[in-house]
C-alpha cells in the first residue's frame, strides 16, 4: 500500500511541475495556484504512505516515481533527449529503493 501511495504521489507531482512549467512561460497566477494544489495534493499520499512504509524509503520512492516520470514526460511530451548517464543514474535509483525496502526484512 505504501508502495502505491508513493507512485501516486509521485505521479500528482509530476504534473505540479509540468504546470508549474507552463506558469513559467504564460506568467499566469491562476496557472501557479493550480500547481501549487498538485504539489499540496502529491504531498498528502507521501504523508499517507508513511503509515505502510519507512519515512526515508517512502521519500525515496516518491522521489524517484516523480523522477523517472518527468524523464518520460520529457522525453516524449518535450522533445528532450536522454543520455546514457541520466538513465544509468535512474537505474540506480532503483536499485537503491529495491535494497532499501528489502534491508529491514
Amino acid at each position: 500500500m505504501g508502495i502505491l501511495l508513493t507512485f501516486f504521489g509521485g505521479l500528482v507531482l509530476t504534473v505540479g511541475d509540468i504546470v508549474m512549467k507552463k506558469w513559467l512561460v504564460n506568467n499566469n497566477w491562476y496557472i501557479f495556484l493550480c500547481g501549487l494544489l498538485f504539489y499540496f495534493i502529491g504531498c498528502i499520499f507521501v504523508a499517507f504512505s508513511f503509515k505502510y512504509a519507512n519515512i526515508a524509503i517512502a521519500s525515496l520512492l516518491l522521489i524517484l516515481f516523480n523522477i523517472i516520470s518527468l524523464l518520460i514526460v520529457s522525453y516524449f511530451y518535450f522533445g528532450e533527449k536522454l543520455n546514457a548517464i541520466q538513465i544509468f543514474a535512474m537505474i540506480l535509483g532503483l536499485i537503491a529503493a529495491i535494497i532499501l525496502e528489502y534491508s529491514g526484512e
